[in-house]
């Protein structure tokens, strides 16, 4: 009867399909329920002179006005006390929250806050990274360096030195459900707010300190949210700290979403950065010696960018031997809205930057930048016991840029590479995809072919699991089993989507096997599972599976310990398999164990713990270990470019993903399939435009294109790898909800690939992101001798 591995559907489809689900906005309000929005600044900077809100306190349905004045410091940061729910006296970017208005209704509000009339002494905004720089203006007093090695020495012996930079953008989140709240007054003071958001505990804490009382009086509650990625992180805090404000002032359940405009203008997208590199290479392109420069415009609180930088520092390596390295890294302080999480948290951006030296050492070598990438792999993990195709770990030809053949390669930020999978996946997926074949065929294609040209790219991915801030690194879990033998079940973890909720279900389910509707599980409740961490790091399953694993096995040793006594025989040799329970020669049905062990007066009520072990880190010294394992993946993409428009499609994508022994690999497939998409998105469409004056222009659906149906790829071929994962996580699972994201390289490198053939290959094609249509079109003229 077991539940575990199996491929089954989320548990909330029929909700979804049907449009039954719940979320924040379908909740039905209690009578006299009030609704808020915020005025907005429409300057990127400056100083608040005067503000004549006369209009909008006598506007239809105004409850109420409040300014920071009236509030003072509601910090709504998620790190650095940094940012006011309101503006206090100085706006730091277009969108910037300045008053709040309480309605009767969402369209009052709405309405109200567009009357404000508000005087600035305008103020020189810091919109680009090269402003920044001159400005000196920063999160951290100088920039971050980690370095392995003597670089000096490396790019002396260097067969070639190549130097080049890549700039890539930012990207909205775009959830289907926006940014929402609602806040109802308790007695006593105490708040019960429903948000949608990935971190509920992060909700109790900022609006607690909002209203200056203990975290024990105010419950947050999150049963699901309409997409999250990173962005209900921390951006959510400040619905609900508003409303909390809101609530308290006027004794009143209170609630705010944002509409698709106003979410888009003020809230946090991923960081764009610029990297400029040089890297040293011996005659068969084998990296010696790289020398990165990373910059990331943050916006103007500093909210998560240090991690977020950090994690891009931490995957500059990709998959690759870096025997001699040095990162340098700027968080640079602009007047836009705050960078914030999002799906891979920094670690894409510093993948590209690796993946993009890897293309550019083909170019300048004439090679098949595939061959390269191997060349440059981490060795293959140890020992050589394993059949094709199972993903164990083995042996194969040790890299030339390292003497030891038996010795463990390491990171340069020194985490020990024990687990390397990706020659063999590698070679796997070359073959299934047919890519030596289909690489002939497209150069064939595009010499007899002047305006169409096809490329392909086969890219690795090699990301890091675990929260880099180690103490969160830990979940819990409560579960009750009623005398009915049903199950209850509460974790730290939110569901977005993902069908998180599911997985853990079958954990649960496979600890007592019993069918998996004998398992309930409830919305996400601080008032049940305290201090728990944000669903995010890809760490949902594996934290919280493991905290509902260790709250199931304590019961069901509750029970087989009762059993065991009332039959007087050993605990060890009670069984529970099938929805039944044997014991000394007799069987029962699992209800009638619970129902027994109730009897017997046994606590059917447990807590689980985890937290993952052998994580430490030292993100000043850049040294330790800050991942408990790594997820492995490789993606082979094809495109077609228009040389007279610079119009392109995915032509087919083929990927190997490795989700360990998945949980559920039909949940599994799901992310990896709509990782790519999104990844794909980030670097082809999805283009954030600000203007000289810090506006953003792209805050629309109408503006910003977000993949649809018709850009997937025609072919999509996407197979988990059939590997226990050498760690002891949740059932020898990994996690997946972040690393396919970056198969999405594949396109951008496919894409060059596809350019380079318009001209005589002297030029490095070096392709920015996102790579639009324009953007494309330019590269191409480029190629062909026309302008940059």
């Amino acid at each position: 009867m077991s539940v575990l591995h199996k491929p089954l559907p989320h548990d909330a489809a029929p909700l979804h399909v049907t449009g039954e689900a719940r979320y924040v906005d379908d909740i039905p309000t209690p009578a006299g329920t009030l609704h808020l929005a915020f005025g907005l600044s429409e300057i990127a900077h400056g100083d608040i002179v005067a503000m004549d809100l006369s209009a909008v306190k006598t506007a239809p349905g105004v409850v109420a006005v409040l300014t920071g004045e009236d509030i003072g410091h509601a910090d709504c940061s998620p790190s650095n006390n940094d940012e006011p729910l309101l503006a206090l006296g100085t706006v730091h970017y277009v969108g910037h929250p300045v008053f709040l208005v309480i309605a009767d209704s969402h369209l009052n509000a709405r309405k109200a806050a567009r009357l404000g009339r508000i005087s600035y002494e305008e103020k020189p905004a810091v919109l680009s990274v090269d402003q920044a720089l001159a400005a000196n203006e920063r999160f951290e007093e100088g920039p971050r360096i980690w370095e392995r090695g003597d670089l000096d020495a490396a790019f002396a012996q260097s067969a070639k030195v190549i130097e080049g930079r890549i700039d890539m953008g930012g990207q909205e989140h775009f959830y289907l459900e926006g940014q929402a709240a609602l806040v109802s007054p308790q007695e006593g003071g105490d708040m019960h707010v429903v948000s949608s958001t990935q971190h509920p505990t992060e909700i109790q804490h900022k609006v607690a300190h909002a209203l200056h009382v203990p975290m024990h009086a105010v419950r947050v509650e999150t049963r699901r949210m309409g997409g999250g990625f990173g962005g209900k992180e921390s951006q959510g805090n400040h619905l609900a700290v508003a409303c909390a404000l809101a609530a308290r002032l006027t004794g009143k359940p209170c609630k705010m979403r944002y509409d698709r405009d106003d979410d888009m203008v003020v809230t946090g997208k991923r960081h764009d950065f610029r990297i400029d590199y040089k890297v040293g290479i011996d005659a068969e392109g084998r990296i010696l010696a790289v020398d990165f420069i990373h910059y990331t415009r943050a916006g103007w609180s500093m909210d998560l960018t240090l991690p977020v930088a950090d994690r891009a520092m931490l995957h500059a390596d990709n998959a690759y031997w870096l025997p001699n390295v040095r990162i340098e890294s700027h968080r640079l302080r602009t007047n836009m809205c705050s960078a914030t999480a999002y799906r891979g948290f920094g670690g894409p951006q510093g993948l590209l930057g690796i993946e993009r030296v890897m293309d550019h050492i083909a170019h300048a070598l004439k090679c098949d930048p595939l061959e390269i990438r191997k060349r440059n792999y981490y060795r293959a993990a140890q020992p050589a016991k394993s059949g094709p195709g199972t993903g164990k770990r083995f042996s194969a030809e040790h890299s030339p840029q390292q003497p030891e053949p038996d010795a463990v390669q390491t990171t340069p930020y020194a985490q020990p590479v024990e687990d390397f999978i990706l020659h063999e996946m590698t070679a796997r997926l070359e073959a299934t995809s047919d890519y030596a074949a289909r690489r002939a065929a497209i150069a064939e294609w595009n010499a007899a072919n002047p305006v169409l040209k096809k490329g392909i790219a086969l890219t690795p991915v090699k990301f890091g699991i675990s929260f880099t801030l180690t103490h969160l690194n830990q979940a819990g879990a409560l579960v009750h089993v009623y005398q009915d033998g049903s199950i209850h079940l509460n974790h730290g973890g939110t569901e977005m989507g993902q069908g998180l909720f599911q997985k853990v279900a079958q954990v649960a389910a496979g600890v007592f096997d019993v069918p998996l509707e004998a398992v309930k599980i409830t919305a996400t409740d601080t008032g049940k599972v305290p201090n728990t961490s944000a669903t995010a790091a890809s760490s949902g399953s594996d934290l919280n599976g493991m905290a509902v694993k260790a709250a199931c096995e304590t019961l069901r040793d509750r029970i087989a310990d009762h059993l065991a006594a009332l039959h007087q025989t050993d605990a060890g040799s009670v069984s529970f398999t099938d929805g039944m329970v044997r014991v000394g020669g007799t069987e029962m049905t699992f209800a009638e164990a619970a129902m027994s062990a109730y009897q017997a007066r046994v606590s059917l009520s447990a807590t689980g713990f985890y937290a993952t072990p052998k994580v430490a880190w030292d993100r000043i010294a850049g040294q330790g270990r800050p991942f408990f394992y790594f997820a492995y993946g490789a993606a082979c993409s094809e495109v077609v470019i228009d040389t007279l428009t610079g119009e392109n499609r995915i032509l087919r994508t083929d990927i190997l993903h490795d989700a360990g022994a998945s949980l559920n690999p039909a949940l599994d497939k799901g992310q990896v399939e709509g990782g790519f998409v999104q990844g794909a998105g980030w670097l082809t469409t999805e283009e954030l435009v600000w203007d000289d004056k810090g506006r953003l222009r792209t805050h629309a659906p109408s503006t910003y294109k977000i993949p649809a149906c018709g850009d997937r790829p025609r072919v999509f071929n996407v197979e988990l790898w059939t590997g226990a994962n050498p760690e002891d996580t949740i059932h020898k699972s990994k996690a997946v909800g972040e690393p396919p994201f970056m198969h999405g390289i594949s396109v951008l490198m496919a894409l060059s690939d596809a350019i380079a053939a318009c001209g005589d290959g002297s030029r490095y094609v070096a392709l920015d992101a996102p790579a639009t249509a324009e953007r494309v079109l330019a590269a191409v003229k480029a190629q062909r001798g026309g302008y940059v």
